[in-house]
Formats: structure tokens, C-alpha cells, sequence
């Protein structure tokens, strides 16, 4: 990772958004990573609300996500929730997000957001980017062995155009896809050992990503 340096008088939260369907260990091993890496006070799941990038997606009702994302952060006392997002109107937009964390925080904290390998390419397509990169620095999570020429082209192309502060951390687990959990549970597949043992439970108790 690229080498980082802040000032120690600020307190620094790491932001871990997403819409956890269901939340995996991948998600939970970049949290730790970066909340040790960064030496972050805490990190913060957000669970999203109706992000318009998947604008026609189905996803799982949001009480049923953030009851995953409680369940599989409660045995890290570093970790929080916040239903932020999913108690908004319309589209949820990143940067609303960022700046009522600001206003809550104030300036005695420092936001990072940490998001994946192929969100951070496509990241000028975010809603109003370059307000959003003022607000929080990015920190960009791959897998070991991730060919990552492309993003670091990509990252020094955003910090210097818009003067942002962006960085890439690998991260072990990171092959764990929500996606193929999905699929792996609508075909009967076993997901232990890939989810935490209670969202496991709890995918089973109520049933969810079945035909």
C-alpha cells in the first residue's frame, strides 16, 4: 500500500459501504486490514440504501441485509453499523453520505472510504466525484496477485486531476463474491466456512437467495 501519513491529532474512521448481500468474510477481512493498516479508531458498515449505479438490481430487503451486516460485525469491538443510507428517499448518493459524516463528525475526524479494485476504475463515473475526493480519501482493496498496473494508472490519473488522496492495500479473502454466494445457496451449496456462522444461520432461518 502506498505509504500514508496524517496528522495524529485527528481521529481517523474507515468507511466500509456496500449493499452486504449477503456481507462475507472478504468484507470483513478488507475492514481489519485497513482499520489496522491505517490504524483506524473504527470502521463503519453501511449497509446502502438504493445506489443508483444498480439501478434495476434486485436486492435483498434492506432490514434483512442490516440485520447480516449486525450479526457478522458483533464479535469486533472496532466495528459499527450505521442505517445512514437506508432511512433516505430516492437514490442514495455516496457523497450525502460523506458529508453527513462530516457534519456529525466534525473536524476531528478523517474519513476513509474503502471500496474494491473495479469501483475505484470506474469512480469518475460517481455522482459529483471530485466533491466527493475532497471529502474522504479512498482506499482501494484488492486480492493478492491482482494485476494492478491498470488501477495504479488509474489512481495517479485521480490524484492528479482532482488532488485526492487514493490507495490500494491488498487484501487476503477478497475472491469471496456476494454474487457467487447467491448462487451457491439457490443451487444448495454450502456457504460455510465463506460467511460468518450466525449470517449463515440467518440466511437459512428466513430462507433468503432461495428459488
Amino acid at each position: 500500500m502506498n505509504t500514508y501519513e496524517s496528522s495524529m491529532s485527528k481521529l481517523r474512521f474507515a468507511i466500509m459501504g456496500g449493499t452486504f448481500d449477503p456481507i462475507h468474510y472478504g468484507h470483513l477481512a478488507a475492514a481489519e486490514e485497513v482499520r489496522v493498516g491505517l490504524n483506524c479508531q473504527k470502521v463503519i458498515f453501511i449497509p446502502s440504501g438504493n445506489p443508483p449505479h444498480k439501478k434495476g438490481c434486485v436486492r435483498t430487503d434492506e432490514a434483512h441485509r442490516y440485520d447480516m451486516t449486525l450479526l457478522a460485525t458483533a464479535s469486533n469491538p472496532y466495528f459499527e453499523v450505521s442505517d445512514i443510507e437506508m432511512n433516505r428517499n430516492g437514490y442514495t448518493y455516496t457523497l450525502d453520505t460523506i458529508k453527513k459524516l462530516n457534519k456529525y463528525y466534525g473536524n476531528e475526524v478523517e474519513l476513509f472510504f474503502i471500496t474494491g479494485a473495479d469501483a475505484l476504475l470506474e469512480l469518475e463515473t460517481w455522482y459529483k466525484v471530485e466533491q466527493l475526493l475532497k471529502l474522504c480519501s479512498f482506499i482501494a482493496v484488492t486480492r493478492p496477485g491482482y494485476d494492478k498496473s491498470k488501477l495504479e494508472q488509474k489512481l495517479y490519473h485521480l490524484q492528479s486531476k482532482y488532488n485526492s488522496e487514493l490507495y490500494i492495500m491488498d487484501v487476503p479473502g477478497l475472491s469471496i463474491s456476494s454474487t457467487d454466494l447467491r448462487k451457491r445457496i439457490e443451487q444448495g451449496t454450502s456457504i460455510r466456512y465463506l460467511v460468518p456462522e450466525a449470517v449463515e444461520q440467518y440466511i437459512s432461518d428466513h430462507k433468503l437467495y432461495r428459488k
